[in-house]
């Protein structure tokens, strides 16, 4: 058995940042940007009102002053003229400010009768102009990689940007073995169970940024195991579940090895997921999971999605374990690292009371995966931990 740090290493060989692909900005919220998008604009391109008002000179704004006024401003629709002496340009917010003027006087302060403009408040001293490029220029850089989130999203559009670089999304092929299983929405034998494990690791796949397929159930027979490797073709990680131990019935190992499998390590030091496989077929990682639903769950979190993440280019692939205080004592750990789940509150951090690893209520109720080194001696209430947020 090999450490959990030595299998994250093993992993991330058999993956690698994949090519970029240009989409539509529409699409490219929750992408990861693969290349740095450079503004070709300033933004705003001409000095604009912020307020609606008048546009004038500022050494003329004083209670009390008035103004001949000349023309109107609005959004998309300059004033084309120069703002002389004692003249000024009815504005409104987001127009551009006219020639001559630098300063707008809010209409709360202003009184206009006819063509007469009467400054009736002192002004404050903002001019309430809002400058050319005071929210970009021209060379402002958003940098990759990074996911891109709404406000990003706007920001790329503002740049007049309409197609984004970003990484490909990583396709993976999800294979449930054994013939206990029975998809959602059918009706299972007495001795049959439904297939779980497919739709957690889908949505939790999925939420890193990958394409899942999920493929039909393969039987406990060598030909079906075959035909299910068969269809996945073409993706870039295959992940199977169940069917990777030791017993009479688990022949993942034994068919993905006829198919040229170069297997990187078999079981890990940790619990729960031991009876964890890794390996190449031909150019796609495989990765297969044990078959109990908190088992693969588990592992998803700790391989699985440090592998997408990998694969996306996202530099920081390890999710940042985190701090907090027991909530109440815990036991000493055995000799493999231990994964539990846990709910961290306000109180603190306190371990969920049944870690049976086929629990999946159990691991719904849990928020954090609290950690324990191998022979972590026992632990008192407000005693600090490490946890992994999931």
């Amino acid at each position: 058995m090999i450490t959990v740090e030595d299998a994250r290493a093993l992993l991330f060989d058999l993956v690698s940042p994949l090519e970029s692909e240009a989409i539509r900005l529409a699409d490219a919220a929750g992408r990861i940007l693969a290349q740095d998008i450079v503004a070709t604009r300033d933004q705003p391109p001409f000095a604009a009102s912020s307020m609606d008002g008048y546009a004038v000179k500022s050494s003329e704004v004083e209670p009390h002053a008035m103004f001949k006024v000349i023309g109107e401003a609005a959004a998309g629709r300059r004033f084309e003229g120069l703002v002389g002496p004692g003249q000024a340009v009815r504005i409104f917010t987001g127009a551009p400010v006219p020639e001559g003027a630098d300063f707008v006087v809010i209409q709360e302060d202003t009184e206009q009768r006819s063509d007469l403009l009467t400054i009736t408040d002192t002004p404050g001293p903002k001019s309430n102009i809002r400058s050319a490029g005071v929210d970009f220029v021209s060379g402002t850089k958003i940098t990759a990689p990074r996911c891109l989130r709404p406000e990003d999203v706007a920001l790329i559009a503002a740049m007049n940007i309409p197609k984004v670089p970003v990484a490909r999304q990583p396709v993976i092929a999800l294979i449930s073995t054994g013939d206990e299983l029975v998809l959602p929405g059918e009706t299972p034998g007495p001795d049959q169970i439904i297939a779980s494990n497919t739709f957690g690791l889908k949505a939790l796949l999925e939420k890193a940024g990958a394409k899942v397929r999920v493929l039909p159930i393969a039987q406990d027979t060598v030909a079906s195991l075959e035909t299910a490797f068969g269809l996945a073709e073409g993706a870039d990680l295959v992940v199977t579940i169940g069917g990777a131990s030791v017993g009479d019935y688990d022949l993942v190992s034994e068919v993905s090895q006829g198919l040229g499998m170069e297997r990187s390590f078999y079981k890990i030091r940790m619990r729960p997921g031991k009876p964890l496989m890794a390996g190449r077929l031909g150019k796609t990682a495989m990765v297969g999971l044990p078959g109990n639903p908190v088992s693969a769950m588990v592992c998803g979190y700790l391989f699985l999605v440090p592998m997408v993440r990998r694969m996306l280019g996202i530099a920081q692939a390890l999710t940042p374990l985190q701090r907090a205080r027991l909530a109440e004592p815990i036991d000493k750990n055995g000799p493999r690292e231990h994964y539990m789940r846990a709910i961290l509150n306000d109180t603190g951090i306190r371990v969920c009371d049944d870690q049976d690893s086929s629990l999946l209520s159990v691991l719904a109720q849990a928020n954090a995966l609290l950690v324990r080194e191998p022979n972590d001696p026992a632990r008192l209430a407000g005693d600090e931990v490490q946890y992994l947020p999931i």
